[in-house]
């Protein structure tokens, strides 16, 4: 199993635990480390069964506004930015993910951000034989999770757990 973590985070792969299969050709993203597992995946020649999306990051509807506001306030005030950054990915759960920040830079938010989902690719992987697996949280605060889903479910396996946020606790 290979992890990505999420943007400004590190070694919180093990709030995942439940969603996680630990083998040697399983790639498993969360948020933003899901738009990085998935290409991994895309350009990898290396063996992959599954591909787990936790929460992948999905703001292709958001408009050029959207991704310019979020990248001033970043760069104006990162710590208080982080804060509520973790506030919002941690809600409605009570999960403390104080222990797993490391602040991000801003191009790393600006790709998160700006980064679009490829149904092509999607299709050309699944056709190599991975499964890709999606996780999202019903009562997600950082993207809509109504447009992911749509867009995802018509693609992938894709769970949608009603009464969780984006850490999907």
């Amino acid at each position: 199993m290979k992890y990505f973590n999420g943007f400004s985070l590190k070694g919180e792969e093990n709030i995942f635990a439940s969603y996680l299969d630990i083998n040697d050709f399983t790639l498993i993203g969360f948020s933003y480390g899901a738009q990085r597992a998935f290409e991994e995946a895309y350009s990898s020649t290396s063996r992959i069964e599954k591909l787990i999306l936790l929460s992948p990051a999905f703001f292709q509807p958001e408009k050029r506004s959207f991704t310019r506001t979020q990248l001033r306030y970043f760069t104006h005030n990162n710590k208080e930015y982080m804060q509520q950054f973790l506030s919002n990915i941690s809600y409605p759960s009570t999960v403390n993910l104080e222990p797993y920040m490391a602040i991000g830079l801003e191009k790393e938010l600006e790709a998160l951000l700006t980064y679009q989902w490829d149904k092509q690719k999607i299709q050309e992987l699944l056709e190599r034989g991975v499964t890709i697996e999606v996780y999202l949280g019903g009562r997600d605060k950082i993207m809509l999770v109504s447009d992911a889903y749509s867009f995802f479910s018509n693609l992938t396996t894709t769970y949608l757990i009603k009464d969780k946020g984006h850490c999907l606790h």
